[in-house]
């Protein structure tokens, strides 16, 4: 019986983002697709989301 048949791969890790450096969220200080010498205030996409749903549901 083959023993690498059984073995499971260890996953590579994730690359480094590449590019400029990337202004932090200003809700979650997490990275954001917007570089740092963007002007306004920079949200994730996960917190932009959030903050749609919480505009489009104040009526």
């Amino acid at each position: 019986m083959d023993d690498a048949y059984c073995v499971t791969p260890v996953p590579a890790p994730a690359p480094a983002p590449a590019g400029p450096p990337y202004a932090a969220c200003v809700l979650c200080r997490k990275p954001t697709e917007y570089p740092e010498s963007a002007k306004g205030s920079t949200l994730c996409p996960v917190c932009a989301w959030q903050e749609a749903g919480r505009t489009a549901c104040s009526g």
